[in-house]
């Protein structure tokens, strides 16, 4: 399908639409996916680095990762895709961002209603008062301590934890009573890729952007075999000449 179809097929839908966001979304702008061959998980094991047991045995290793992953993120500008969808969004066509990442790009590039599902990468939270605090650059000790004295942890949902209730339902909420485009996403971590089915349960149409195939790609009404920000590149330029008139 073209780009100009698919997106005469978002504005058909009049602004009942949420869009949900993986890595690859944000792979376009030098930060690694998880899963791809250039993964994160490749080079170092999950279960050593993201996860409450981890933490708790070598806070100074976990803390050393995720302060190089916050210069990284930090470093990194949103592509078009993100500037899509805040312009998507400014225009009424969009009305919320669910994102598995931890990144901030969507903020940055202009998205306003952003739901969080795995937490934010720059926050940090105390272990001991519960305190969250946002950082603009990686933190100077590591590991950094909270003004009561507890140590910080980064605020992001590791393997093993609950989401968070609230962004869930929110979430839950959104795509049940919304079409959802689904971007970037290997579709294979649950809650979130349950999602989607809320919205073909009740009726709403399901469009998947993903290079490879996904376990949601026979579902899906439309699967569009294209990296997030080629494919959105030119629906952002599209965007962008509307929005300035």
């Amino acid at each position: 399908m073209p780009i100009e179809d698919l997106f005469r097929l978002i504005k058909s839908f009049s602004g009942n639409l949420v869009a949900l966001t993986g890595a690859g979304i944000s792979a376009d702008s030098g930060i690694p996916t998880f899963r791809g061959k250039d993964g994160l998980w490749n080079k170092y094991r999950p279960e050593e680095l993201a996860t409450p047991q981890a933490f708790a045995r070598n806070p100074e290793l976990v803390w050393e990762w995720y302060a190089w992953r916050m210069k990284l993120i930090f470093d990194a500008e949103p592509n078009p895709a993100h500037k899509a969808l805040a312009l998507m969004e400014k225009a009424g066509l969009l009305k919320a961002v669910i994102t598995q990442n931890v990144d901030n790009l969507h903020e940055r590039a202009g998205s306003r209603n952003v739901i969080h599902l795995h937490g934010r990468i720059d926050e940090m939270r105390c272990t001991e008062c519960g305190e969250i605090v946002r950082n603009e650059k990686p933190p100077e000790a590591i590991p950094p301590r909270c003004r009561c004295g507890g140590m910080m942890r980064p605020n992001v949902v590791w393997f093993g934890e609950a989401l968070p209730e609230r962004e869930l339902g929110r979430a839950v909420q959104l795509c049940s009573s919304n079409n959802v485009i689904v971007i970037g996403t290997s579709a294979v971590v649950y809650p979130a890729a349950s999602l989607p089915v809320y919205a073909k349960n009740n009726g709403y149409a399901v469009i998947e952007v993903n290079p490879d195939a996904t376990p949601l790609t026979e579902m899906a009404d439309l699967s569009l075999r294209e990296r997030a920000g080629r494919a959105f590149e030119k629906i952002y330029a599209i965007l962008k000449e509307e929005v300035s008139r």
